[in-house]
């Protein structure tokens, strides 16, 4: 069942944003090795808006590719005033160990697990371009943590710029102009953990490779997570888990190697997905195959019973 919110004015707004982010980026584990958490949300956007899908995307935690999957007919730039978006706070936790920090970059989401806690916390990322992309299967951990860093592109970097007509600086010293924001948190190879200094792109492939947040997300992360924690790197635009009371869900992205098919029926996209689900899914006979289709056309990102109704 989803949380309906309406936003009838700006001071309504706020005071129900609030009530929000309290509890949007925290859930607790559910038991017996369930993977389903959270709920989603319904809002209307205001009267006259004025206001970007990032507005909404920042106040509910959440990535632009996010809203995206769950909204598809939505404006980037500004969606249609009084209008219906859905916020996808429910979702399946990686099959992964719950340790450390899971990043995993097709859901373009960041997972980190507090030690001696019942809880994940789920924070929204971007992650690097096609030409830059960021590593998708990858075991590190934190190798050292930096306040206030200093970014020093390398020459390749310099390079690059150069031949796109601009003149990228050897430094960008610490402060609200530097790139990587006032947080970042080493992962070695290169790869930083870090803020920045835009209010656009989490939830895009924007950076070089790197793992970008939110100011706030990244303060958090910086003042939570200790220097050697787990960081595992992964890339899973399909994830399914089988609940302890019997219903089977899925949940689906689009795949980062085929970003460029926007077209939601294109077959190769749909053959590829497929293709994986054929490891994931078990227990066949109790999978309702028409929903899974319908699953593989929308990729909504967000968790659907697959489980076959019984009559």
């Amino acid at each position: 069942m989803n949380i309906k919110v309406y936003f009838y004015n700006m001071i309504f707004v706020f005071i129900e944003l609030s009530h929000c982010l309290a509890y949007a980026a925290v859930y607790t584990l559910p038991k017996n090795n369930d993977r389903l958490i959270g709920k989603n949300i319904e809002i209307f956007t205001p009267k006259n808006n004025r206001h970007s899908l990032e507005f909404f995307s920042e106040k509910f935690q959440v990535g632009i590719s996010n809203m995206l999957e769950a909204n598809p007919d939505v404006d980037v730039y500004l969606p249609d005033s009084e209008k219906k978006l859905i916020i996808p706070h429910q979702l399946i936790l990686p099959n992964t160990p719950h340790l450390g920090i899971i990043i995993n970059s097709a859901e373009m989401r960041l997972f980190y697990y507090p030690k001696n806690s019942n809880t994940v916390v789920i924070l929204p990322i971007a992650i690097g371009t096609i030409k830059n992309a960021t590593p998708y299967y990858w075991i590190t951990s934190i190798k050292h943590k930096k306040k206030n860093p200093v970014w020093v592109p390398t020459k390749n970097m310099r390079d690059e710029y150069i031949r796109g007509g601009e003149i990228l600086p050897t430094m960008f010293p610490a402060g609200s102009n530097n790139p990587m924001g006032l947080y970042a948190l080493y992962l070695g190879r290169n790869y930083a953990i870090h803020g920045t200094n835009s209010n656009f792109g989490i939830g895009l492939r924007v950076t070089r490779g790197c793992i970008r947040l939110r100011p706030q997300d990244i303060e958090f992360l910086f003042k939570a997570v200790p220097v050697g924690t787990r960081v595992q790197f992964i890339n899973e635009p399909i994830k399914s888990t089988v609940e302890s009371n019997g219903m089977q869900y899925l949940e689906i992205h689009n795949p980062l190697s085929y970003e460029k098919e926007k077209n939601h029926l294109n077959t190769s996209v749909i053959a590829h997905l497929r293709k994986k689900l054929q490891t994931i899914l078990i227990n066949g006979s109790n999978i309702d195959y028409k929903v899974v289709n319908e699953a593989l056309k929308t990729r909504s990102g967000i968790p659907i019973n697959i489980t076959r109704k019984t009559y």
